[in-house]
């Protein structure tokens, strides 16, 4: 056990934290949900991650993503979440997807390796349903963001499951889109039941996949991130 490691040991003991470090865990994603969501997987020890991304850091995402910063504007967001990962665990094995996924993608990426745990941090439609229904198909364990966008309060946000959600027009269209493939529930999600404030919504067929942008606040995607991780790394707490 290295030193950097020994608070973590000292609260959940060593054969908890020889579990998060056998573990390999998945994130789709890594912009302002995601990437605080591997963050906080890499600290706790987990061992092998993939993350997945395939946007460059662009100027508007300095607000409120890890990794975004005017020294990394216009570079790709999975090669320096990577070197920060790398730089907290340099022991990790992580494994770089620069893509955007679509339905082929996904089945490429489910089928490649084994995952104990996968993260849903994706904020377009059509991939987010192939990754969540390839993971039901295959029964891996999985967790996906709903829409962190538009809302200040971090008291709303709250673990479900996706047919509990409310006040949330990702989790509606996710809902929507799941139904029509036969499924209703038994997809645990994070999710705000603030109402989000319509003023800070521009509808907008400008960016890819995407009808609208939403205003954000620095914390608020954060927080989403590291509830997902803290659902992940407690539950390979109990393998």
């Amino acid at each position: 056990m290295e030193e950097w490691l020994s608070r973590t040991e000292q609260l959940l003991g060593k054969d908890t934290l020889s579990a998060l470090q056998n573990s390999h865990v998945l994130i789709v994603g890594v912009g302002g949900v995601g990437a605080y969501a591997a963050e906080m997987i890499c600290r706790a020890g987990v061992q092998e991650i993939t993350i997945i991304d395939g946007d460059n850091v662009n100027p508007t995402n300095i607000n409120r993503q890890l990794i975004a910063m005017h020294s990394t504007v216009g570079k790709p967001k999975t090669q320096i979440l990577a070197q920060r990962l790398l730089d907290i665990n340099p022991r990790l094995n992580i494994h770089i997807k620069q893509l955007y996924m679509d339905e082929v993608q996904t089945e490429i990426l489910l089928d490649e390796a084994k995952y104990d745990y996968v993260i849903d941090a994706i904020d377009t439609i059509s991939p987010k349903i192939a990754l969540l229904t390839g993971c039901l198909k295959r029964k891996i364990k999985v967790i996906s963001s709903m829409g962190a966008g538009g809302r200040i309060d971090p008291t709303r946000i709250a673990y479900a499951d996706i047919s509990e959600t409310y006040h949330c027009a990702l989790a509606k269209a996710v809902r929507k889109r799941l139904k029509d493939a036969g499924i209703s529930k038994g997809i645990k999600v994070v999710f705000s039941s603030e109402q989000p404030d319509r003023n800070a919504i521009i509808r907008t067929d400008e960016e890819r996949n995407k009808k609208s942008t939403v205003g954000t606040i620095s914390y608020l995607p954060a927080i989403f991130g590291c509830y997902l991780a803290a659902y992940v790394i407690r539950k390979l707490s109990q393998k």
